[in-house]
């Protein structure tokens, strides 16, 4: 029984590492999507996108067997991440490339209410991705106790859950800190959303890899080398990203 608990524990902390990572990401969007509004509007944005983060993922986690099963559901949740990625990055771009002497009129920005909308649909797919990822490490564990919740073992279940809820807790302050960094470092703004985009491929790969599509190897999206090619892509744009920033912000300080 005590090796049982020990490997509980364990994959406690293993959950906790990767639903942190996880709500880094989540964070980024929100950061990224919140912050052409004004401040006071965009604390209460940030707070409606915390809750719904909070209410979408412990959904998805209660619904585990359905998300596992229904490969449409993981395939709209990357098209929507990817969507949001390559248009903001587009928006950027042709920002980019306008004459700063430009008299047309600076494009209207989404409202409130669209944008509280726009983070809640990016909390269910990052809900999906978080789920999907929790429920592959949790159920490598022994079952213990003989009861079952959402079609998961309910020993298995309690770490997937309290992983999450840890992992929400790091959201909460990373998207604060994220938000603050943007307003210093504009630039990294198109890092986020291509981090936002990379985390839409995963999502396809998952989907392509599907067991009722199998368009490729089942067993890749789960891999040693498919996670070694993410977090080493992810890593290497944020870090181009921080590079970036901090380059334009000596540019603008000389």
């Amino acid at each position: 029984m005590e090796a049982i608990l020990l490997e509980y524990a364990w994959v406690l902390v293993v959950l906790v590492v990767l639903e942190g990572l996880l709500a880094a990401d989540n964070a980024v969007v929100m950061a990224v999507m919140v912050k052409h509004l004004p401040l006071k509007q965009r604390k209460k944005a940030l707070f409606y996108g915390l809750l719904g983060a909070f209410v979408f993922r412990f959904a998805a986690l209660f619904m585990i067997t359905i998300l596992v099963d229904v490969w449409q559901i993981q395939a709209l949740g990357a098209a929507y991440l990817l969507f949001i990625s390559f248009k903001n990055l587009y928006d950027m771009r042709k920002k980019h490339g306008e004459d700063e002497d430009n008299l047309k009129e600076p494009k209207k920005q989404s409202g409130f209410w669209m944008t509280v909308l726009k983070v809640e649909l990016a909390d269910i797919a990052f809900a999906i991705d978080s789920m999907l990822a929790a429920v592959a490490i949790a159920i490598t564990l022994p079952e213990l106790g003989d009861f079952d919740i959402g079609g998961i073992n309910g020993g298995q279940f309690a770490v997937m859950f309290f992983g999450g809820l840890i992992g929400l807790i790091i959201m909460r302050f990373a998207a604060t800190w994220f938000v603050k960094l943007l307003d210093r470092y504009p630039a990294l703004e198109g890092a986020a959303f291509a981090i936002v985009g990379w985390v839409g491929v995963k999502l396809l790969v998952l989907t392509l890899g599907h067991p009722e599509l199998q368009i490729i190897d089942p067993h890749f999206p789960h891999s040693t080398i498919w996670k070694t090619i993410f977090w080493s892509v992810l890593l290497l744009i944020a870090v181009v990203g921080v590079l970036i920033g901090l380059k334009n912000d000596r540019k603008k300080q000389a």
